[in-house]
């Protein structure tokens, strides 16, 4: 029997607030609503177990479930934006949002080369599918150093010293005290950048004022 991995996210109130809405209702929500990051949230709390289930079956390794699950969990970001189940080949055949993520992680399993288990960076543990999303997508609008120099300290855990000698074999002038800096810096504009609702769920911000939506 697999074991589903808990996501502590589905427990806090501004998910639970929006269990009560349809499958629909969710995915209108994400469509309007880009800024935030709850209703795609919500999406995943309901359905990961089917995710994941499917795909813990087909992996060779829990790693490389796991790292499966969030890249099929990514695909599954950038596809909702332009899904319409009111599309009348998905009423035709009675297509439902369950069916389609059933398909989507379908076609992952077959489609998606995954790397040997060393090479995998990513942790469950550490990071939630919907987190991973929204910080990739604040990464790729960052200055090409910053997202550099964040990604070989957050993906490599390489310190400020290996970090600096690095961009140094690549012709940067740079030391290690500046490279801090500059991580510094990444960090503070990867946090301001993430939606609101995403900082609350995942990085504990009580930032929530009264009578926000």
């Amino acid at each position: 029997m697999v074991q589903i991995p808990h996501f502590p996210e589905a427990n806090h109130p501004l998910i639970k607030s929006l269990f009560h809405h349809s499958d629909q209702e969710l995915l209108t929500l994400f469509q309007q609503n880009p800024d935030a990051g709850r209703y795609f949230t919500a999406i995943f709390c309901r359905y990961n177990p089917i995710v994941y289930t499917l795909i813990r079956h087909s992996a060779r390794s829990p790693v490389q479930a796991d790292y499966l699950f969030a890249l099929t969990w990514r695909h599954i970001y950038y596809e909702l934006g332009g899904l319409d189940l009111n599309e009348g080949q998905f009423v035709k055949v009675g297509l439902t949002l369950q069916n389609w993520l059933i398909n989507i992680t379908a076609y992952c399993i077959n489609e998606i080369q995954l790397p040997p288990t060393e090479s995998i960076h990513y942790s469950l543990k550490a990071t939630s599918p919907p987190l991973w999303c929204y910080v990739e997508q604040v990464l790729d609008h960052l200055p090409p150093m910053l997202r550099l120099i964040v990604l070989m300290a957050q993906t490599f855990h390489w310190s400020e010293t290996r970090i600096a000698a690095y961009l140094q074999a690549e012709g940067e002038t740079i030391t290690p005290s500046e490279v801090a800096n500059l991580l510094q810096e990444g960090y503070r504009m990867l946090e301001e950048n993430l939606p609101t609702d995403i900082r609350i769920i995942y990085l504990g911000e009580n930032l929530l004022q009264p009578g926000a939506a």
